[in-house]
């Protein structure tokens, strides 16, 4: 006796209204098995795995790959009463021989084309030749000339509609500054051995910016906070995003509480994001919020940059590639690990004079490295 159990799309976040079916694991008339994961649905932010509630036969399909998917609603029904016996293994085509396919032999010969240099020319009169045109590249059918048109993910759209809003909507400007790495990367040195060992986890760059970028938003929250209309919304919170180059595009977990985290605690926040990133094992309020965004495009050489802001928020940091350059100190020249800075901010919400002084806070913190620690 048939009992049918419907399979509906999970709870998605306030942010969240559909997802995307990416694909069938199982298809209908196959056994499941009950918490067997059956399909995958994609968000702007995440992927979800789709678990069967019960065992049975999938005997439905309502929403096929690539249809969207509401919250609630139903994407497949199983047949809970019925129990599938082990299929036949099916049947596989032999190969016909050569003997059994002449057209495909004689479909297979080749005709070579002559460029236009290797034809005969016409003419137009009897003593004027025609005009030659120059030789043409060769064909070369093994590679085509092809176009191929695939649909945008919808974290890549979500990616797309953002940036547009944020350039739409505020009155983005970047300023710039440049810090001398030495300090920090002398303190990493120093004690990386010992804090590796204390904590599981290495002591990167990351941590201090985070906890530089606390500094400065206590000391210029407008940055910290944004536009709702006519209002402005003041934060009295760090939620600091940190992006994070994924294989489905960029994504931004939140650092809550940044403030009160400690260095080790950001350093094994973010390596877990990384992780957890490219397994596609993020949680969809992970990344909902954030009252700024730190973006690290050194990772992959960058040298400068303009970050693009990430709404509603009215500021974001970008960092760059650490480079030795020559400057002058205290009347010399000598060689220091540079780092070019960038911070994008709403100008409708921040001024100049804030933004400028914002990134002097990062770097006097960076430069300084104990001042972050002394929060000083």
């Amino acid at each position: 006796m048939a009992r049918l159990v419907e399979i509906v799309t999970p709870q998605l976040s306030e942010s969240v209204q559909s997802a995307s079916l990416l694909a069938w694991r199982k298809q209908a008339g196959e056994a499941v098995e009950r918490d067997e994961v059956v399909a995958d649905l994609e968000t702007d932010k995440v992927i979800l795995e789709v678990s069967a509630p019960a065992s049975g036969v999938l005997a439905e399909i309502r929403v096929p790959a690539g249809g969207e998917a509401r919250a609630g609603e139903v994407l497949a029904v199983i047949d809970a009463g019925t129990v599938v016996t082990p299929a036949q293994p099916a049947q596989v085509a032999t190969a016909p021989t050569p003997e059994e396919e002449p057209s495909q032999r004689t479909h297979s010969a080749t005709t070579t084309v002559l460029p236009p240099s290797r034809r005969r020319a016409g003419r137009v009169g009897a003593a004027e030749p025609a005009p030659v045109c120059p030789p043409c590249p060769p064909c070369d059918a093994a590679h085509p000339r092809t176009d191929r048109r695939v649909p945008m993910s919808r974290l890549r759209l979500r990616i797309a509609e953002r940036l547009k809003e944020a350039q739409n909507t505020a009155a983005m400007l970047t300023t710039f500054n440049e810090i001398d790495m030495h300090p920090v990367m002398e303190l990493r040195k120093r004690y990386q051995e010992r804090f590796q060992k204390e904590h599981g986890v290495k002591l990167g760059f990351m941590s201090f910016f985070v906890k530089a970028a606390c500094q400065a938003l206590k000391a210029y929250p407008l940055v910290n906070a944004s536009i709702d209309g006519r209002d402005i919304v003041h934060h009295d919170y760090y939620d600091i995003g940190v992006a994070v180059s994924s294989e489905r595009g960029l994504v931004v977990p939140i650092l809550r509480d940044a403030d009160r985290m400690s260095f080790a605690e950001i350093e094994q926040r973010i390596g877990d994001f990384a992780r957890r990133a490219n397994t596609l094992e993020l949680r969809l309020e992970e990344m909902e919020g954030g009252t700024f965004t730190i973006s690290n495009g050194g990772v992959f050489g960058s040298l400068l940059s303009t970050p693009i802001l990430n709404p509603p928020q009215s500021g974001v940091l970008g960092l760059h590639r650490i480079q030795d350059r020559p400057v002058a100190e205290d009347g010399q020249v000598v060689i220091r690990p540079m780092m070019y800075v960038a911070l994008s901010y709403d100008h409708r919400l921040v001024d100049g004079r804030e933004a400028v002084s914002f990134l002097r806070v990062i770097k006097d913190g960076l430069e300084d490295p104990a001042r972050l620690l002394l929060e000083l």
